[in-house]
């Protein structure tokens, strides 16, 4: 389960408090998963969330991606997007967590 978003224009103070509850749960939708792209050497992942003075860090899921993390980095951060430099290779499960923060 992802965070609770909340509209600027909201009137019920309940939304509210789901949305404060989720937070301290542990809920977030900085969060998300992406699987690096196959014969390429770059990814980019658009979440909503991401400013260009977010920091970006990505998680293994998979073995294949465990493997890749020496040569794995985030090579940009922008407006609801980052990009995600790696190896070239042809391996379709290189996939990671990952979290933007800021």
């Amino acid at each position: 389960m992802s965070g609770y978003s909340v509209s600027t224009q909201e009137k019920d103070p309940s939304k509210f408090a789901l949305a404060i509850q989720s937070l301290y749960n542990g809920r977030s939708n900085a969060t998300g998963t992406v699987t690096l792209t196959a014969a390429a050497t770059t990814t980019t992942v658009n979440p909503p969330n991401c400013a260009a003075q977010s920091a970006v860090f990505l998680f293994p899921r998979t073995a294949n991606a465990a493997a890749a993390l020496a040569s794995t980095f985030i090579g940009a951060v922008g407006k609801q997007s980052f990009t995600i430099t790696h190896a070239n290779n042809s391996q379709t499960d290189r996939t990671f967590f990952y979290v933007c923060l800021g």
